[in-house]
């Protein structure tokens, strides 16, 4: 009898969390960036991801932390505020300061009518709060001495003031929302980013820790990039001193030779906003064949 084929070792498989709703799209962007080629149709939530070791699945940031604690994922990207609301027994493993329209952090506020004679937390006392960040903002208030009346808003929070509730708690990232509806911020009670969770079993596997260890160096290597470029250009060596000057002194340029002995290569890595203001200066002493090109990641 011909022995019987061995059985390969059963492949191993990291089951992510993507957040579905408003970060769902800059999520997969910043994967994108990373290496990571993320699609999905329109009415699925089981993404497919050019990984065969990663299996996702999309679920909305609010109830991410709950399933990453339950073990149903091993790792997944949401907001730190909804960590605290859910109160979730995770690992926090890093923080990605990304959000719905840009690299700032959001803010959960406080905010009230712009006529209301609400002006501070204290003022709450015996009012009505309507938010979707119930528990927190329960925690928060008690943790202030405030005593009202905090219930769950199913959305459209900002136009619930002030016939449906005293005041809101609403989350914010340029305030142009709670302009628009005429209201006042009268206190910031928490600010979070976007942070990358993991349940704890799967925190001690070496071959998951591993595989999430190397996710986040890409990704937090993309976002480095968001907000860099690349400059590279011929100096005359005459004028390369005067030229180095001009570049941010955290920043040290690559020199090349060229094969015109009078020439060098310069290349550098920068912040996005100073090459505007730098390149024209850069032409006046002489650099030629100027290049600005996007980064994808920048590891350290």
């Amino acid at each position: 009898m011909s022995a019987k084929p061995k059985k390969s070792p059963a492949t191993q498989t990291l089951k992510l969390g993507l957040p579905k709703g408003s970060l769902q799209d800059s999520t997969f962007n910043l994967f994108g960036k990373a290496g990571y080629r993320i699609q999905v149709g329109s009415r699925s939530y089981y993404p497919s991801i050019d990984d065969p070791d990663i299996e996702c699945i999309l679920v909305r940031a609010q109830e991410m932390a709950r399933y990453v604690d339950q073990g149903i994922f091993d790792v997944g990207l949401t907001g730190k505020d909804w960590v605290l609301e859910q109160d979730a027994d995770v690992v926090e493993v890093a923080e990605l300061r990304y959000a719905k329209g840009g690299l700032t952090p959001v803010k959960w506020v406080v905010a009230v009518p712009e006529d209301s004679p609400i002006k501070s937390l204290k003022d709450l006392n015996g009012k009505h709060i309507a938010t979707e960040l119930v528990n927190y903002t329960k925690k928060y208030l008690k943790a202030k001495n405030v005593r009202a009346e905090v219930e769950f808003s199913w959305g459209a929070t900002e136009v619930k003031p002030p016939r449906l509730a005293d005041a809101i708690v609403e989350l914010t990232e340029t305030g142009s929302s709670l302009r628009a509806n005429k209201l006042r911020v009268i206190d910031v009670m928490l600010e979070s980013t976007t942070r990358i969770i993991a349940n704890k079993k799967a925190w001690k596997d070496p071959w998951k820790k591993k595989k999430i260890d190397n996710m986040i160096m890409l990704l937090q290597g993309a976002l480095a990039a968001e907000e860099k470029v690349g400059l590279k250009m011929n100096v005359p060596k005459k004028t390369l001193n005067e030229i180095c000057g001009l570049l941010p002194s955290m920043h040290a340029p690559t020199i090349s030779h060229l094969a015109d002995a009078d020439w060098v290569s310069l290349e550098v890595i920068l912040d996005e906003k100073q090459a505007r203001d730098l390149i024209p200066r850069l032409k006046r002493r002489g650099a030629e064949g100027i290049v600005e090109y996007p980064l994808n990641k920048v590891i350290p």
